[in-house]
């Protein structure tokens, strides 16, 4: 265990995990002053993930939830980069310390129940602060804010796509490659998918079974819906008065991904679950990513309006940043934004309660514009795109 020993009287804040999705959001909060205990599997990877990260932080442990909860005092912040299944209990270990949380991953009935009691001690917890979701909240506050400004709330149609991917920079033969285990996005695809397609709500059984072309600058990709859209039309503040011909959250592939997989599908079609484990171990084997393979996010969120008297509004906004020998551009996207929005909170302009992302185009303003200066990752207008 390495630690500065000294007494302190700012926040800590208590950043559990070191894993792949660990990036330089942790080197800037430390850049910035802020005082940082990095939890890992043991001191040892810790340590090591501080030192990869140039983050001199004031100390790193061994994880453990009890020596996590002995350590929280008031004030403090517990960020978790543990699977899903693991914040509920990181979540009631901060509110019976008085302490503040946050995480990148979907905010879920359980996490907003249990914010809701924290609401009263003036506790924030802070959810869906990556990048997908994250930043693709942050840029469809912002679109939808600028068509209002436009249009108003009056009578219209209207248009929103948001599909996000990480895919090899370099593409292989199966237009993929694992960079950690394959079960999460296995199980994604066994998942039903919910959007608003031609103006009415549409559910397909089988994301898979949904994949169509799609282009981001020009550039051809393949893309399909996955989890529930259709919450995130009031999520977004979407006008009542504009009716939603297309509204979609998806995943963004290469092209030729649909083809690649076919015999994933068609294992996944006839077993189900039940296979979900010998595939996972199966194509991590055959299709790992290297030291030597670089990563590539792409992001595009798109909205068109069209309003009864003949006006158009079409724009879209888009981040595609490839990784270096430094830092895989997945880490940096999804713990960028996460720092920021525990800095946001530290400054005390979130409220107390749940929180996803921002949850209002000028706190999302904000917050591109510190990703753009702070993080090296540019969001681009690309308004000839079709969403």
């Amino acid at each position: 265990m390495t630690d500065d020993s000294t007494s302190h009287s700012t926040p800590t804040i208590h950043w559990v995990g070191t894993w792949l999705s660990t990036g330089s959001g942790l080197a800037q909060l430390v850049r910035h002053g802020h005082r940082v205990v990095l939890w890992g599997r043991t001191d040892e990877k810790a340590a090591a993930c501080a030192d990869r990260l140039g983050a001199p932080v004031a100390g790193t442990r061994a994880y453990d939830l009890a020596a996590v909860a002995a350590e929280l005092a008031p004030g403090d912040v517990l960020v978790s980069m543990l699977p899903a299944g693991q914040h509920p209990a990181l979540l009631r270990a901060s509110l019976d310390a008085g302490a503040h949380f946050a995480c990148s991953s979907y905010s879920s009935p359980g996490l907003a129940a249990l914010a809701e009691k924290g609401r009263s001690a003036g506790l924030v917890v802070l959810t869906e602060a990556g990048l997908d979701p994250g930043i693709d909240h942050l840029l469809a506050h912002q679109l939808i804010a600028e068509a209002i400004a436009e249009f108003g709330a009056g009578p219209a149609t209207a248009s929103l796509t948001s599909y996000c991917g990480g895919v090899p920079a370099v593409a292989n033969d199966f237009r993929y490659l694992f960079s950690w285990a394959p079960q999460g996005v296995l199980n994604a695809l066994l998942s039903p998918a919910r959007y608003v397609d031609g103006g009415t709500v549409t559910e397909v059984a089988r994301p898979w079974q949904a994949v169509r072309p799609h282009q981001v600058n020009g550039e051809d990709f393949e893309v399909y819906p996955n989890r529930d859209s259709v919450p995130f039309i009031e999520q977004y503040g979407m006008p009542a008065g504009w009716a939603v011909e297309r509204f979609v959250r998806g995943t963004l592939r290469l092209p030729g991904w649909q083809q690649a997989w076919q015999g994933v599908f068609d294992q996944l079609a006839v077993r189900g679950a039940e296979v979900v484990p010998e595939l996972a171990t199966d194509l991590a084997r055959r299709y790992p990513m290297t030291a030597t393979d670089r990563d590539r996010v792409v992001l595009a969120v798109g909205l068109t309006v069209r309003s009864d008297d003949g006006r158009h509004f079409s724009r879209t906004r888009v981040l595609d940043l490839v990784g270096d020998d430094t830092e895989a551009a997945m880490a940096r996207c999804v713990s960028a934004p996460l720092a920021v929005g525990i800095e946001r909170l530290l400054d005390g302009a979130l409220p107390p309660g749940l929180n996803r992302a921002a949850e209002t185009a000028t706190e999302a303003g904000l917050w591109l514009a510190s990703l753009s200066a702070d993080s090296r990752i540019p969001i681009i207008a690309a308004d000839s795109s079709k969403p």
